[in-house]
C-alpha cells in the first residue's frame, strides 16, 4: 500500500499536447520509477469541461522517497526536455501528501478519478475527518461503481491552498449522478460543516485515466 503520493497538475498548450504526453510517459515517469520507494505512476486527462488540466499521481511506499539524493538530483538537474516542457505549461500544482485512510486496494484501477481538495483549518480537522471518513465515504461506497477512496494530508504544497486531498476511483461517469452520491451529499454531520467558510471553497476535478506505469517495469529491466 502506498504511504504517500506526489500529486501534480499541469495544463499544456493545445499545440503541445502530443509532445507533453510523450515527454511525461517516456521521460518524466521513467526517471522517477527507478528511484527508491517509488511504486507506480498514473496519469489522467480532463474528463469534463470544468477540469482544464492533466494530472499525474506518483505513489510511494515511504515518504522518504522525496528526501533521497536521487530525487533531489532530479529536481535540481532535470532533463533538457523537462526544462522545456515545464516552461511551456500553466496551472502547475505539486502536492506531496501522506495517506490518511483508504477503503482498500482494488483489482483493477478505476477508469476515472474524481478529486476533491479542501483547505481545512487545523482546529477543524477532527470535524472534517469525522464527516468525510465516518459519513461521506461509507455512503459513496454503497454505489456499485464507486470503487475506492483514498484521503491524503498535504505535507508540502505548491499551486493552491489545499491541506487535504480525496481521490475517488470510479468505474464510469454515470456513478457521479447516482442516488448513492446524491445521498452522500447530505447527512447530519455534513450539515454541521456546510456553513463553514472553507467548506464551500473546495477544489473539484474529474479525470480519465490515460497511462499507468509500475516501478517494477523499470527497476527489473
Amino acid at each position: 500500500m502506498a504511504e504517500g503520493i506526489l500529486f501534480s497538475q499541469m495544463i499544456p498548450r493545445p499545440e503541445d499536447v502530443e509532445r507533453f504526453n510523450t515527454w511525461y510517459n517516456t521521460d518524466h515517469i521513467p526517471a522517477r520509477m527507478v528511484l527508491p520507494h517509488f511504486m507506480r505512476a498514473t496519469r489522467y486527462a480532463p474528463a469534463n469541461e470544468e477540469t482544464p488540466d492533466y494530472l499525474a499521481v506518483y505513489e510511494v511506499e515511504d515518504m522518504e522517497a522525496f528526501a533521497t539524493e536521487g530525487y533531489k538530483d532530479l529536481k535540481k538537474d532535470p532533463s533538457e526536455e523537462t526544462g522545456i516542457m515545464l516552461g511551456r505549461v500553466s496551472g502547475f500544482t505539486r502536492y506531496i501528501s501522506e495517506l490518511i485512510d483508504d477503503t482498500g486496494a482494488i483489482e483493477t484501477p478505476g477508469a476515472f478519478l474524481s478529486v476533491v481538495a479542501f483547505a481545512v483549518p487545523e482546529d477543524e480537522e477532527d470535524d472534517f475527518n469525522a464527516w468525510y471518513a465516518g459519513e461521506h465515504i461509507p455512503m459513496l461506497m454503497e454505489a456499485k461503481d464507486w470503487l475506492r477512496v483514498r484521503r491524503f494530508k498535504v505535507k508540502d504544497g505548491q499551486g493552491g491552498p489545499w491541506t487535504h486531498l480525496a481521490l475517488h476511483e470510479i468505474a464510469n461517469l454515470e456513478v457521479m449522478d447516482s442516488p448513492e452520491r446524491a445521498a452522500a451529499r447530505k447527512g447530519p454531520v455534513r450539515d454541521t460543516l456546510v456553513d463553514r467558510e472553507w467548506f464551500g471553497r473546495s477544489g473539484r476535478w474529474l479525470y480519465e485515466r490515460i497511462h499507468r506505469a509500475e516501478a517494477s517495469e523499470y527497476k527489473n529491466a
